[in-house]
């Protein structure tokens, strides 16, 4: 069956991507984004690829807290794909009430339109995050599995950056996360996800609407990003070498994170709309693989035939985790989700594309001065 469907944040990575996917299959696709000049630069007609990737895809261009504008719209369509967000956890930590505006004021407000409006919805998607676990899930030789609280300052300070938990003298295992795992985010963006979540999940069963989560763990490939100097360290470490400038990996390096390339995460999504096996269900879309950060700034590096010099600095920024990669079981056996590009692969395809894109400056280094000048960054 052919849908009316409406992408709220469809011009971000994943969204644009969906909407094109969704398009090729017949289905009436309609994208409401804002373009941030965070995201988009600008003048996005030239520097963004996204945004000129969707031009062949109904755009309405406004905000998802303008109430006016949802009310007039939202009898139109059949299902709803919730990825409008702000998405910088750095960021969050010091930009509180635009988070907490946009990511969960905005989810409120398209759910009371919802509910009080004439409408035809029948399902409701919403992009989540792994952000939502925190520091995620561990073995401790001592107590079993444990879910460690954040890092302390005074072992972040004297270069310890792996987790420690109460009771446990033996350093933890990492393990993967599955969606039963504690939720329990370190960062103002982990918290308005959470609630995002809540939200949905309390407001459509009440309505009767089925609704399903996913919560993306690092998603990249061709199109996302290069301007955004707050999100996506593929994007940055790329800006960066591309510019002869030098990468500063904080902590040790080590750090790891599950990367997810981008038509793996929207094979995922397609999943969730049509499979009825995914209706009230959560699920974790990743790799199951966990890279650490130096990994990913070696392979970009040798991918975009270019080196520039990499620091490793011991920085470290407040409300990041160290490590975190996704259990896969759930989403396998419900609705068949499988990843099929390696790691290795999807930066391969990933720096190809990035070569043929202009590289505009992404203010990184003025994001870290902002993250420093607040005491975010140490």
């Amino acid at each position: 069956m052919l849908l009316r469907i409406l992408i709220t944040g469809g011009a971000g990575f994943i969204g644009s991507h969906l909407a094109l996917r969704l398009k090729e299959k017949g289905h009436f696709v309609t994208i409401l984004d804002n373009l941030s000049p965070q995201v988009h630069g600008e003048r996005p007609e030239f520097t963004s690829p996204l945004f000129k990737s969707i031009k062949n895809v109904k755009f309405i261009l406004g905000d998802i807290t303008n109430r006016k504008l949802l009310e007039n719209i939202i009898h139109e369509f059949d299902v709803i794909f919730h990825f409008a967000a702000e998405t910088g956890t750095g960021q969050s930590m010091y930009e509180i009430a635009r988070y907490s505006d946009v990511n969960i004021g905005g989810t409120a407000l398209l759910l009371d339109i919802i509910a009080n409006k004439k409408n035809k919805i029948k399902k409701i998607v919403l992009a989540s995050s792994r952000a939502v676990y925190g520091e995620g899930k561990y073995f401790s030789n001592e107590l079993g599995v444990v879910y460690p609280n954040p890092r302390e300052e005074k072992d972040l300070k004297r270069g310890y950056f792996e987790v420690k938990h109460p009771g446990c003298k033996t350093p933890l295992i990492l393990m993967p996360t599955d969606e039963d795992s504690l939720i329990h985010p370190i960062s103002i963006y982990g918290i308005t996800k959470q609630v995002q979540e809540q939200i949905l999940k309390t407001v459509a069963t009440a309505l009767g609407i089925p609704w399903v989560i996913f919560r993306y763990q690092n998603v990249y490939g061709p199109g996302q990003s290069l301007l955004n100097p707050y999100t996506g360290i593929l994007s940055i470490f790329s800006s960066r070498i591309l510019n002869n400038r030098s990468i500063n990996i904080f902590e040790d390096g080590k750090e790891s994170r599950d990367f997810v390339f981008i038509d793996d995460a929207i094979d995922a999504t397609i999943l969730g709309l049509e499979s009825e096996n995914a209706n009230g269900e959560v699920f974790n879309v990743g790799s199951g693989v966990p890279v650490d950060v130096l990994s990913v700034a070696n392979e970009l590096m040798k991918n975009l035939c270019k080196k520039v010099p990499v620091r490793i600095s011991g920085n470290y920024r407040i409300g990041d985790i160290r490590h975190n990669y996704a259990d896969l079981k759930k989403i396998e056996s419900l609705l068949g989700y499988k990843p099929r590009v390696s790691f290795q692969e999807g930066i391969k395809l990933f720096a190809k594309w990035v070569k043929k894109q202009k590289i505009f400056t992404n203010n990184y280094s003025k994001s870290l001065d902002e993250l420093k000048s607040r005491g975010f960054l140490k």
